[in-house]
């Protein structure tokens, strides 16, 4: 499966991004703590160079904690600074500003040493669409800074935003690589909503995520759908939860797309409890 999802306002934020990063201290680079690997930009290095770099695991409140604790583990392990956030709450901004004074203080102390008065952190945020980057914003300003939206690809332009005396962002579209090729990558985007639920099948993405829940979370599934049968034949499992849902169509035939959309609807709504999509082990980090 390829996927080809590169709009023009895409190219070009990349542009943009690569001439004001001259401009900044530090780049926050926003993961979606559910799929931290499949929300990251291949490209993101490569763009901003050696520019300082703080990860953001956003959504760490609906994700599987002990998953984006191994996650936490990994980013370290790596020598790479991670948080973990709810774009939602207003710890945030202590957070983030914490962890960005240990990431800068070589820098800030040189400047103190040449006699340059003390400023705010400089800071881009990056990430992927809809991964939460106007959400955090707006927080961060506690006020509407950033437009926001739950369709991927909201914010479309470049602006400064001011975080109280501390922090001063610089907001920029997302970027998404022009494809990508594996799979599992395409599947947990859309499983999460990250990219637009028609450009892959519906019933694709179902087969996908139930395969994972059956793997990783065959009791919560089992709960939720009151299951009796087992779960090795996935057909039988959607088969079971329509006609325990009354999805049915004349003649008894279980309407699948109906169990296509509750189940996903489900699982973004947190039906299931906190679900993560992918950790650690379960892929081979490229590198």
């Amino acid at each position: 499966m390829t996927v080809q999802w590169f709009p023009g306002h895409m190219a070009k934020a990349r542009r943009q991004i690569q001439e004001k990063l001259k401009l900044v201290d530090i780049v926050y680079e926003l993961l979606d703590a559910r799929i931290p690997y499949s929300s990251s930009n291949p490209m993101m290095n490569e763009i901003i160079k050696h520019k300082p770099k703080l990860i953001i695991l956003n959504k760490a409140d609906i994700a599987d904690p002990a998953v984006t604790q191994q996650w936490m583990n990994y980013f370290k392990q790596q020598n790479q600074a991670v948080i973990t956030v709810d774009a939602l709450h207003q710890n945030a901004i202590k957070q983030i500003v914490e962890a960005s004074k240990v990431i800068l203080k070589e820098k800030f102390e040189k400047e103190k040493a040449k006699g340059l008065r003390p400023r705010p952190i400089r800071a881009m945020i990056l990430g992927i669409p809809n991964v939460g980057k106007s959400t955090l914003t707006n927080n961060l300003a506690k006020r509407k800074a950033a437009q926001t939206g739950d369709r991927p690809g909201v914010t479309k332009a470049q602006q400064w935003i001011k975080v109280e005396k501390e922090l001063e962002l610089l907001d920029t579209p997302g970027v998404l690589w022009p494809k990508f090729e594996d799979q599992r990558v395409g599947y947990n985007l859309a499983v999460t909503g990250a990219i637009k639920d028609t450009i892959l099948h519906l019933d694709d993405i179902i087969l996908y995520a139930l395969d994972y829940l059956i793997q990783h979370y065959p009791d919560r599934l089992i709960e939720r759908y009151h299951l009796s049968g087992p779960l090795d034949d996935k057909i039988a499992v959607l088969d079971e939860i329509g006609r325990k849902r009354g999805f049915l169509q004349s003649g008894g035939y279980v309407d699948y797309d109906k169990v296509y959309e509750i189940v996903l609807r489900e699982i973004r709504g947190l039906k299931l409890g906190r679900l993560s999509f992918e950790c650690p082990g379960d892929m081979k980090q490229e590198a």
